[in-house]
């Protein structure tokens, strides 16, 4: 079973004890110096802008942190906002950044965006955003080979080359149909929200001519917390929850043409947070039983700031997942 940790850096102000957005980062970064410690495997990034809870809007410079503090682990933007951003300036930042990292330990699951007032915030035409999207992919691509090449009417030329020949791996993501053929139309892989989509994408590939593609990444849920007394947790935690919960949810609002949402459905008790079956809200000896009976394939994927949980309260079930759990999962041995 493999294991990533995954933050979007929401901070927001939920009265009293509410951690600051520097305290999140800092905590971040050593959460993840912790799990490359400890053998995790990746550790995804996501990329919002002008979010009211401070939301990341950088994640590149988070991975620098991470990377430049760490030895192994995958450093995974999920996703990265492609769209928005300048892809000279883009393919140079990522190609600087691979050479940090090192080879391989950097992937991308590219983003096409969906908040209207993002694209507003970059001056970037939302109507036209498939057709940006892909332009700025093809420039990543071409400038990563490090020969010159056309760019607007410029002949130019991306240095530093990264570390891993090609870049960095590209991966399209996406909650509807359109991105699972723009991913088998460029030979890219993809990421999607469902098992559905990518059972699409399949399809797509062997239209395109492309290979079977590797199975769908199963992984999950989209909050686990472990504590001696769970009841106890799930009064801490909830208003980190709820509150996250319902911004992507409220944001789901927003997509054109797309599947569910993944895990985040609104919430607005403590019972509408245990009878959610991706929220993993576990004891010791619960938390062993539920990830023994998770296959080899599976990648648990834990948030552990999620809406901004204090750090402290954060550690606390981390220490005992590690501590108390992970240790028995393949065993299944009662936890003493």
């Amino acid at each position: 079973m493999k294991i990533g940790l995954r933050y979007d850096m929401r901070a927001p102000d939920l009265g009293p004890g509410s951690p600051s957005p520097g305290d999140l980062y800092k905590a971040a970064v050593e959460q993840c110096v912790w799990a490359d410690e400890k053998g995790f495997d990746t550790v995804y990034l996501a990329e919002h802008h002008g979010a009211e809870d401070n939301y990341c809007p950088s994640p590149m410079i988070l991975a620098a942190a991470i990377a430049g503090a760490t030895e192994q682990i995958e450093l995974h933007f999920s996703a990265l906002c492609i769209t928005m951003h300048d892809p000279l300036r883009l393919a140079e930042d990522l190609a600087v950044l691979d050479l940090i990292a090192g080879p391989g330990r950097v992937l991308i699951t590219a983003g096409i965006g969906y908040r209207p007032q993002e694209f507003e915030m970059f001056g970037v035409d939302f109507a036209n955003r498939g057709k940006v999207f892909e332009e700025k992919l093809e420039v990543l691509r071409t400038a990563w080979r490090g020969e010159e090449f056309d760019h607007r009417g410029t002949r130019v030329r991306v240095t530093p080359q990264p570390g891993t020949p090609g870049g960095p791996t590209i991966y399209i993501g996406g909650n509807a149909k359109p991105s699972a053929r723009r991913a088998a139309r460029m030979g890219l892989g993809y990421r999607p929200a469902t098992e559905e989509l990518y059972r699409f994408y399949a399809e797509e590939c062997v239209e395109h001519g492309h290979p079977e593609p590797e199975p769908f990444p199963r992984h999950g849920p989209a909050f686990v917390y472990v504590a001696e007394d769970p009841e106890a947790a799930l009064v801490e935690v909830a208003p980190h929850v709820i509150h996250a919960s319902n911004m992507y949810a409220s944001w789901a609002g927003e997509r054109t043409n797309a599947t569910k949402n993944g895990y985040w459905r609104e919430k607005s008790d403590l019972d509408s947070i245990r009878n959610d079956p991706s929220m993993w809200i576990l004891s010791p000896e619960e938390a062993v039983q539920r990830l023994s009976e998770l296959d080899d394939s599976y990648e648990l994927r834990l948030h552990p700031l999620l809406g901004g949980l204090p750090p402290e309260m954060s550690w606390r079930s981390l220490d005992l997942l590690a501590d108390k759990v992970l240790p028995r999962v393949r065993t299944a041995q009662p936890v003493s």
